[in-house]
């Protein structure tokens, strides 16, 4: 904001008061003292703000709950294996994910994983779950759950695909890429998921340099460079 705008708000705003007293059909006694404390907030924010600053947009960040029926078919298309025979946890979970009742859905898999502790696909899920009732942002359990999945089958691209994109939600831009283009270099390069990762890669590349571009930071060597895009 600059100063002819918040002259202008100021003006304004105490244009509408003396209207509303005249309204009303009462004196406007005390107009001074409102002008006075229009002044005194345009002062403090003269003081505290930067009205010549250029504002700096917010980078958007992909929230990893917002479909909750995308998530939970994401989550399956990484692996490509329906759930195990008999997994019924998993799959009651999964219908309650898919409605958004993500904590009714992490209470059945804390008893999936209680039972197999190395039930991988119970323990993404469990993590997902998690990261969804926390309304995008990685807690510490599933954190636990993320790694414990990861433990359960290395091999598995699910893990390290969705921590990242929770870090990447939380603001931990720079751990999700190591995640990420970690696992783009593992993956096949006939892998259904290879694309989609690339693409997701790309696009956290070039939020990540408008960052760093926006604090004045030099490009870190080796990592996105400024004015890359998707």
């Amino acid at each position: 904001m600059s100063w002819v705008w918040a002259l202008l708000l100021a003006a304004l705003a105490l244009g509408l008061v003396l209207a509303l007293l005249r309204w009303e059909k009462k004196p406007a006694v005390g107009w001074e003292a409102i002008a006075a404390a229009l002044l005194l907030g345009i002062a403090g924010y003269g003081l505290q703000g930067s009205p010549g600053m250029v504002g700096a947009p917010k980078a958007p960040v992909e929230k990893i709950s917002g479909d909750p029926q995308a998530l939970v078919a994401a989550r399956k298309s990484l692996d490509g294996k329906p759930v195990a025979p008999g997994n019924n946890w998993v799959v009651v979970a999964d219908a309650l994910a898919r409605h958004g009742q993500y904590a009714d859905a992490a209470g059945v898999l804390r008893g999936a994983v209680d039972k197999d502790p190395k039930d991988a696909d119970a323990w993404l899920a469990l993590a997902n779950a998690l990261v969804g009732h926390a309304e995008g942002q990685l807690s510490p359990a599933a954190l636990y759950a993320y790694r414990s999945a990861a433990i359960a089958a290395p091999n598995h691209p699910g893990p390290p695909f969705f921590l990242g994109l929770a870090m990447a939600q939380s603001g931990r831009f720079a751990e999700a890429r190591g995640l990420w283009a970690d696992l783009l270099a593992k993956s096949p390069p006939d892998a259904p998921w290879r694309a989609d990762l690339q693409d997701r890669l790309t696009r956290l590349d070039a939020l990540i340099a408008r960052q760093q571009q926006a604090q004045g930071m030099p490009p870190i060597p080796g990592g996105p460079q400024a004015g890359t895009g998707p």
